[in-house]
């Protein structure tokens, strides 16, 4: 195959594609979503998806932060085929394959010192050009005995090569442009350009589904590829993730780790997950996607090549369809969770019964917790300084002649309830809300809440009872 040919698409081979992230920090939205991509498009054509941590960077890899990236993974329902791979495990292969390219005259070994570096350095910038390093040594053969040494690609210097890339199209860069790039360090290490090609081969990945920040690294891992006769992948280079102001993404606009999401904000993973997959890919007008839909749909072809926007507000508002079609069971256990009643099965059996009039308020888990917080206050209870005035002026009075009404209900549901509160209002000659907002302030120390009648069945008749009457003044006073 020519420079110029097209990349093998090996279209006799299962699609086999793999999320690469480096344990260095957290797993981001950026990352989140460029292993979303080559889940579904495995899925989406029978293949595999791969799943290899890139630890090379021993000073910067960290056990938290491979936690944090597998579960992270888990949460999102990334789930990978086969054993986890473990890039600096396999140094030792990464090595072999530079000595054998050095054997057959495609790679090289350069004894340049830091030093002659430098000035190469300093030329490129004089010049205004980037540095790309042609090494004297690319040809010759006396090579001393006692020198430290790396191992250099031997590059293509002319004609040009070009990359059909799924998402970019066709892309073409001249081979001058290219360097000759490190393979091994000079204690013998891999670098991170050679170890990708060799352990994408060594798993028979297909298909390259990365960020188009890596594209200029396709034209320069390419020549290891054809210096070792191996099969060319397929590329396709996704647009990043900018901000909803157009600039990078940064953590003022969310880049943060995905357990923020679900810990801090409290985002339900199939939210977080659609989001994703609508920034850069699409359906038609289609916004609510079913991860199965997701799969029999998304191809390559419809992810857009403009840098995609990120939206909190977006996010949250998709965010509530969730948690608005969620299993009330699911919810009640993880706003169990935050409060830290999992082993409660009294207060886990309140929240179950106060989801379905929580629920359809609430845009994340985190307001939803909040929102159960007037079930378990203790009397009597601390009122938001907004809701105060609530309970001034008739209100005392409207409480007093709620308490004698409700007093006198003893099928306690909110059909009975509704009755009693409607014939008060109607009693003292005013709207329903002039009585149902110190009620509901009187209950729940707050100016909102789920629905009068249905916080009144919640908190039960005695408690109920118990609250407004901390709100009507003894007699005497």
């Amino acid at each position: 195959m020519s420079a110029t040919d097209k990349t093998a698409s090996a279209p006799d081979r299962a699609v086999v594609t793999r999320f690469a992230p480096s344990p260095t920090g957290f797993l981001h939205l950026g990352g989140a979503r460029t292993a979303l991509f080559n889940l579904l498009y495995a899925r989406h054509h029978g293949g595999t998806f791969r799943l290899r941590i890139e630890d090379t960077d021993r000073a910067r890899s960290t056990q938290p932060a491979i936690e944090a990236i597998l579960n992270g993974m888990r949460w999102l329902g990334l789930d990978w085929d086969g054993e986890e791979v473990f890039q600096f495990a396999r140094a030792d292969r990464h090595a072999e394959v530079a000595h054998a390219m050095v054997a057959s005259g495609h790679a090289y070994r350069c004894y340049l010192t830091q030093e002659e570096l430098e000035a190469m350095r300093a030329a490129a910038q004089a010049a205004k050009q980037p540095l790309r390093v042609r090494s004297p040594w690319r040809d010759r053969t006396d090579h001393p005995a006692d020198k430290p040494f790396v191992v250099r690609l031997r590059a293509p210097t002319e004609g040009a090569t070009t990359i059909h890339d799924e998402v970019q199209g066709a892309v073409t860069v001249q081979n001058a442009e290219l360097d000759d790039l490190v393979l091994l360090r000079s204690d013998g290490t891999p670098t991170y350009m050679l170890a990708v090609v060799v352990d994408d081969n060594d798993m028979g990945v297909t298909h390259v589904i990365r960020g188009d920040d890596h594209l200029n690294n396709a034209f320069r891992q390419l020549p290891i590829y054809r210096a070792m006769g191996w099969a060319e992948p397929v590329y396709a280079h996704i647009p990043l993730i900018h901000g909803s102001d157009g600039a990078k993404l940064s953590k003022r606009h969310g880049a943060v780790g995905i357990e923020a999401y679900r810990d801090d904000l409290g985002i339900l993973p199939e939210a977080l997950g659609n989001y994703l997959l609508r920034l850069g890919w699409g359906h038609g007008d289609d916004e609510i996607i079913a991860r199965e839909d997701a799969i029999r749909w998304f191809d390559l072809d419809a992810v857009g090549k403009s840098a995609s926007r990120f939206d909190l507000k977006k996010l949250e508002h998709l965010n509530g369809h969730y948690i608005r079609a969620t299993d009330d069971e699911r919810l009640a256990a993880l706003v169990a969770e935050k409060l830290g009643f999992d082993h409660d099965d009294t207060r886990r059996s309140i929240l179950l019964a106060a989801m379905p009039s929580l629920k359809p308020r609430a845009a994340n888990i985190n307001e939803l917790t909040e929102a159960t917080a007037f079930l378990f206050a203790a009397r009597p209870l601390m009122v938001e300084d907004a809701a105060r005035p609530l309970l001034d002026g008739d209100a005392p009075v409207l409480l007093a002649r709620l308490h004698t009404a409700l007093d006198a209900v003893h099928n306690w549901d909110t059909e009975t309830t509704e009755a009693a509160v409607r014939s008060v209002a109607e009693e003292a000659g005013v709207k329903l809300g002039q009585v149902a907002q110190p009620l509901r302030v009187a209950l729940t120390g707050r100016k909102t809440s789920p629905g009068i009648f249905d916080v009144l069945v919640l908190l039960g008749r005695d408690e109920s009872l118990a609250r407004i009457a901390d709100h009507i003044p003894a007699r005497g006073d």
